[in-house]
């Protein structure tokens, strides 16, 4: 491989600003300058070393390992460059923030495949809703609903087309009634989601005749824990919202019930998103594969 070593001066002002501009400024020379250094070196090894947002820089975990050989004598450093890029089989620590929703990820049989299929990639998933910059906070990659998910970010498909469910026991319904508008839940024991402590609970969204509404519920009881909404459900203590995908169990079993589904639409799934492609780390790769390949076999069943 033939390498510039004059590069690893700009990676490394890279590496401890964090920041293309300010590297740029420490080194004296154009942010543009900096950018390319970077992507010279990283076509050199064949593989990302930073990973770049609109609102973040970070290390990749090649990048951090290249960071750490840069205090050792250059045969070394040179031996590490050429080793960088040779990684063929995926491999490392991946890092994945989920929300807590996405049952088809988290369902257990996706995961199990890919750790299966690869056992050299240790996998951490964080479940967690919160919205922010995946890049910032240390993940190689996200699993959100399309709408929420940042435009610089590439999106893989991991489900259809998805829709809410307003579900409550045949117990509850004989009660207190099956509300027949979506406005009609105000009179209802409800248990809503809500994103953080501090936060008022998320509204109940419906479409009526093509115009979009939602009903701004009082819960008697409201959580951040989706398995708690569903399990208070069964228990006969109120109606729920949520993915309809989470309650399909229970309603094939008739242990709940759906109401208002007239007022309820599709909107886009879940997807797979991470910042981009090129130069990609072999075990981000195999992640994407390994959806691709899951997401066929759910369309062919």
């Amino acid at each position: 491989m033939t390498m510039d070593l004059n590069l690893l001066p700009m990676f490394l002002a890279v590496a401890e600003e964090q920041s293309f501009a300010a590297a740029a400024r420490r080194l004296g020379v154009t942010r543009s300058a900096v950018s390319q250094g970077v992507q010279r070196l990283e076509n050199a090894c064949a593989i990302a070393l930073v990973v770049r947002t609109t609102r973040s820089v970070r290390l990749t975990e090649s990048g951090e390992k290249l960071l750490a050989t840069l205090g050792r004598p250059m045969a070394e450093i040179e031996a590490a460059l050429e080793d960088l890029g040779g990684q063929s089989r995926p491999a490392g620590h991946l890092k994945i923030a989920v929300s807590s929703i996405a049952d088809a990820f988290l369902s257990g049989p996706l995961l199990g495949g890919l750790a299966e299929a690869h056992p050299e990639i240790t996998i951490d998933v964080t479940v967690s809703d919160d919205t922010g910059d995946i890049v910032s906070r240390g993940f190689d990659a996200g699993v959100r609903l399309g709408e929420v998910i940042e435009k610089d970010m590439v999106a893989i498909a991991l489900t259809g087309d998805q829709c809410e469910a307003v579900v409550a026991s045949p117990s509850y319904l004989a009660r207190h009634g099956v509300p027949q508008h979506p406005t009609e839940l105000v009179r209802h024991r409800c248990i809503a989601w809500r994103p953080a402590p501090d936060e008022v609970p998320a509204p109940w969204e419906f479409d009526e005749k093509g115009r979009s509404f939602a009903v701004a519920i009082s819960p008697q009881i409201s959580t951040n824990d989706l398995r708690l909404m569903l399990r208070m459900a069964l228990a006969g203590a109120g109606l729920t919202y949520a993915v309809r995908e989470t309650f399909a169990p229970y309603l094939e079993s008739g242990e709940l019930v759906s109401v208002l589904d007239a007022y309820l639409k599709p909107y886009p799934g879940f997807y797979l998103y991470f910042p981009n492609r090129r130069n990609m780390a072999p075990k981000l790769r195999a992640l994407v594969d390994h959806v691709q390949r899951y997401r066929r076999g759910q369309r062919s069943n």
